[in-house]
This record gives structure tokens, sequence and C-alpha cells, in this order.
């Protein structure tokens, strides 16, 4: 195999790899907006919620999950084309997982809403984990986009 095939078989590579990473948080994603939107009240509980209140806050944070990731569709599509997408994704996840973060440190006195944050944190945190992988590839040695 020539170096310039060697080159374009790592590149292809890291193009699936940043593909899967990006895939694997958007379909946990997507397996979180699911049930949110269709069974809320099986949901609305762990919010410390109850009633159609609780039923239409669930739905609305399965909304934001759906709304979360269309960002991601187009890395999965072509990472290439889609590189602002790779920087401004884990910038919303880290927004996210502040902002969890900031909710669990002020809901002392609330156990299952606690619990509840617990969970999102470490979801969020997985997925932050990932993003970044996915940028780190998408990343070429000099230190300028090439994948």
């Amino acid at each position: 195999m020539t170096a310039g095939k060697v080159a374009q078989h790592r590149l292809r590579s890291r193009r699936w790899a940043i593909r899967l990473l990006v895939l694997a948080v958007f379909l946990s994603n997507l397996s979180a907006a699911i049930p949110f939107l269709v069974h809320p009240r099986s949901f609305a509980p762990s919010f410390e919620l109850e009633g159609e209140v609780g039923a239409v806050m669930v739905r609305s944070v399965g909304l934001l999950f759906l709304m979360w990731i269309v960002p991601y569709v187009p890395v999965i599509l072509s990472p290439r084309r889609a590189r602002p997408c790779l920087w401004v994704i884990p910038v919303q996840q880290l927004l996210g997982l502040g902002g969890e973060l900031w909710m669990w440190w002020t809901t002392e006195g609330h156990a299952t809403l606690r619990a509840t944050g617990a969970r999102f944190i470490l979801f969020d945190s997985a997925g932050l984990a990932l993003l970044i992988g996915a940028f780190v590839l998408s990343r070429t040695q000099s230190g300028r986009t090439g994948a």
C-alpha cells in the first residue's frame, strides 16, 4: 500500500470513528427522548411532579432532547462537511452538564430529584467524553481540522 493510500485509509477510519462516537451519543439521547415523549407520566415522579403538569414537563424534556441532537445529524452524515458541529456539540454537552451539576447542588432535601439529577449527570458525562473523543479525532496532528 502506498503512503497516500495509507493516509486516505487512516482519514476514512477516523471519519467512521467520529461518526460512531457521535451516533452513540445521538442514540443515547434518542433513547431518553422517546420514552419521555410517549410515556411522560411514568417519569414525572422522578422529577417530583404528577398529573397533567408532570406529563407536560416531562414531554418538554423529551422535546429538548430531540432539539439538542439536531446538530449531531450532519456530523453523522459527513464529519468533514460538518466540522463546526464537532465543536458546537461538546460545548452544548458541557453547558448541559454544568446546569445539571448546579441544579443537583441546589436540590438538597429532595432525594428523588437528586437521584434523577445524578443519573442525568452520569449520562451527560459519558456523552461528553465520547463527543470530546470525536472532536479530538477530527483534529490533525498539526492542529488543523482534518477529518
